[in-house]
């Protein structure tokens, strides 16, 4: 009985997670017959206990149903947190030694993957209150730190500290998240158009000295 209750809680508070964090969604029953993310997480939820309760082939065939069904790959042995939310679901991968903390959110597209065949610890660790943009990929055996933003179709190749943010191929920390509404991706620095400006800048300071030599010479 007490099992159960732990079941209903958690099926509770991952719907909870759904309303807080998306505001399309407008009731319970949305999210729990429309959400694709939200299954994909119950259907985990489940494939983790059968992998790790000795029933890998049973967790697999789970955890394939759960990809044919909603378009989201996670690996059974993946370590989900609480509150987490897959938002778009549709083309997320997260691979078998990944670990993801409270309170995680993350787009469409995102990749959680690894960047070796070795039988060891080969996908990122995610901290708490991590936003992942569309489309970014987080590659390899390292950590995100906590209130981590990572911007849309960004590849992070490296550790994160806290409470920075990560845009462009390959990720660059360009910030702190604490200056920025976590949920506002236009907000996102672009250290590719800052140095196009910078140099454009330079540019016309050295047009003007090069006017100025000019007068003196005549």
């Amino acid at each position: 009985m007490v099992y159960f209750m732990a079941v209903f809680r958690t099926l509770y508070e991952d719907i909870k997670t759904v309303l807080d964090r998306d505001p399309a969604a407008r009731n319970t029953l949305e999210v729990f017959f429309c959400y694709s993310g939200f299954h994909a997480l119950t259907m985990h939820r489940v494939s983790h206990w059968l992998w790790f309760h000795k029933l890998k082939s049973l967790a697999r065939f789970n955890a394939m149903l759960a990809r044919f069904f909603t378009g989201v790959e996670i690996h059974p042995a993946a370590k989900i947190g609480r509150r987490f939310f897959i938002d778009h679901g549709m083309g997320v991968v997260i691979g078998e030694t990944a670990e993801v903390g409270d309170d995680v959110t993350i787009y469409h597209g995102v990749t959680l993957g690894g960047v070796s065949l070795k039988k060891e610890k080969r996908h990122p660790t995610i901290g708490n209150n991590v936003i992942i943009g569309a489309g970014a990929k987080v590659l390899g055996p390292f950590k995100v730190g906590d209130r981590v933003r990572i911007g849309a179709n960004s590849v992070v190749l490296h550790e994160v500290p806290d409470d920075a943010t990560v845009v462009g191929v390959p990720g660059r920390i360009t910030g702190d998240s604490k200056r920025h509404d976590m949920f506002d991706h236009t907000e996102l620095p672009d250290p590719v158009a800052n140095a196009f400006n910078c140099i454009i800048d330079r540019i016309v300071e050295m047009e003007k000295e090069i006017q100025t030599i000019k007068k003196d010479k005549e």
